[in-house]
């Protein structure tokens, strides 16, 4: 039920989605006795969408989350294992092209290759099912297995989950998976917008985890306040940054976090 509420509620509280909705409610309304709120409605979700699209608001936003964990230093001992949540892939794009598609977040994918290849005696595990409300026959998994072994991975090291829909199950079915024991070490790969929650998840089920953040979306610099950037690079952001902090909050409301904004 908590997956399902939460696709559905998404195709509304999208942000630009949000806005475009109430810009169009606004104009309706000017059409009708109450032209005049119309007129001002629309003004207002015009400013808003300004707002959001030609100021740094969406870095502002998203830099916390990417900030929170920073990367584990270079003399880090050989961990057991290298956990690397789904979201990588374009899976059915891919299945429908016949090659493995990426995403935005596909250094996940190259991200775990790599420290695979660091730690030659390292598990190496993908957790992704699909994420997709109507369709769960297209599992993320396919897609990374071939992508790693295309590329040499290490296919006696290597093992898949492929039931998860979202981060609570990709915590909980790998937890379920590996059975981790006292006194090893195991890394988490996902993206740093993602790591606060994905953190707080693992905690919550007992797994405890090494953060390995990778795919930022921001500078980390000067550069994000920028007041120059393309609103087309501001909008994956906002979409991102607002998502998650949506989630952190759920999650948190329903017990799958113990902490609002988990920290290191």
């Amino acid at each position: 039920m908590f997956f399902a509420l939460s696709k559905i509620f998404w195709l509304i509280a999208e942000p630009l989605t949000f806005l475009l909705i109430l810009l169009c409610i606004g104009v309706a309304l000017q059409f009708t006795r109450r032209a005049r709120l119309g007129r001002r409605w629309t003004a207002a979700t015009t400013l808003a969408l300004a707002v959001l699209l030609l100021t740094p608001l969406s870095a502002a936003l998203l830099l916390p989350l990417e900030n929170r964990f920073p990367a584990p230093s270079a003399d880090l001992a050989p961990p057991t294992g290298i956990i690397v949540l789904g979201g990588a892939l374009q899976q059915r794009k891919s299945e429908s092209r016949g090659q493995v598609i990426l995403s935005e977040d596909g250094a996940r994918l190259i991200a775990g290759l790599e420290l695979a290849r660091r730690y030659p005696q390292a598990r190496l595990i993908y957790s992704g099912g699909s994420g997709d409300l109507l369709d769960q026959s297209s599992a993320e998994t396919v897609g990374a297995r071939k992508f790693w072994l295309a590329l040499g991975g290490p296919a006696d090291r290597m093992s898949f989950e492929s039931r998860s829909r979202n981060t609570w199950e990709n915590a909980l079915f790998t937890r379920d998976l590996l059975q981790p024991k006292p006194g090893e070490t195991w890394l988490l790969v996902t993206s740093a917008w993602h790591m606060p929650r994905s953190m707080g998840i693992f905690r919550r089920l007992g797994f405890d985890v090494i953060a390995y953040p990778v795919a930022y979306r921001t500078f980390g610099d000067a550069r994000d306040w920028s007041w120059f950037a393309s609103a087309s690079d501001r909008i994956p952001m906002l979409d991102l940054s607002v998502r998650e902090w949506i989630g952190l909050l759920a999650y948190r409301l329903t017990g799958k976090t113990g902490a609002l904004f988990p920290a290191p």
